[in-house]
């Protein structure tokens, strides 16, 4: 991903100056619910908060991560540090292949990076090279439901894509629909989960 080595220390920080600890309670939603797992592929992870909370909670787990910042990664094989026998990092530019093996894909806070095609094709990737059964977490921004709201939210939206602009240099500027391109590539939708009136979401879908 363009320009987030610059930001990798600070991000987490950063997230909770702007939303507190909202972004990581929607990371962690589904973790309670996944069966055991071998194989997990993550996309963006980030500084590695997640990864770690799915490693912890799933003492059988191997996780291929894939991110497109070195610096996010380094953070990553330190954070897992008490799983590095069952993680694998590597420094891959979205969308990207899954590993083929994988029972869960993972993108939190990822897909918004992405225009619409690319989710598009993305998705089309990931049904065609996992197997039926994957579990795909899905997290990310949308404008609030309540209609009063929603505006406000947009702005808001507008506003972390400028940031996002200016301090990694991030060209896109709209949400995709994942959605569309999820049920579009043969996916299904199993749950969804949502906060500040759907500003924050997060879904499982899977892979019939």
């Amino acid at each position: 991903m363009p320009g987030f080595d610059r930001v990798a220390r600070l991000y987490r920080w950063a997230e909770f100056l702007a939303l507190g600890r909202q972004l990581e309670r929607i990371r962690n939603h589904w973790l309670p619910q996944l069966p055991p797992l071998r194989q997990a592929t993550l996309f963006g992870d980030g500084d590695g908060r997640f990864l770690a909370a799915l490693l912890r909670s799933q003492p059988q787990l191997h996780a291929l991560s894939l991110d497109g910042s070195e610096r996010m990664l380094a953070l990553q094989r330190e954070r897992c540090a008490f799983a590095a026998d069952r993680l694998i990092t590597a420094r891959a530019l979205l969308p990207a292949f899954p590993d083929p093996s994988s029972e869960l894909l993972v993108t939190h806070f990822v897909l918004d990076c992405l225009t619409q095609q690319q989710v598009e094709a993305f998705a089309d990737t990931c049904f065609r090279t996992t197997a039926p059964g994957t579990i795909w977490v899905v997290s990310d921004f949308a404008p609030m439901q309540n209609a009063m709201l929603r505006p406000l939210s947009r702005v808001y939206i507008r506003a972390l894509y400028l940031a996002f602009r200016m301090l990694t240099g991030l060209r896109v500027q709209h949400l995709p629909d994942p959605q569309t391109a999820l049920t579009r590539a043969g996916f299904e939708r199993l749950e969804r989960h949502q906060r500040f009136n759907g500003l924050l979401y997060t879904e499982l879908w899977r892979r019939p």
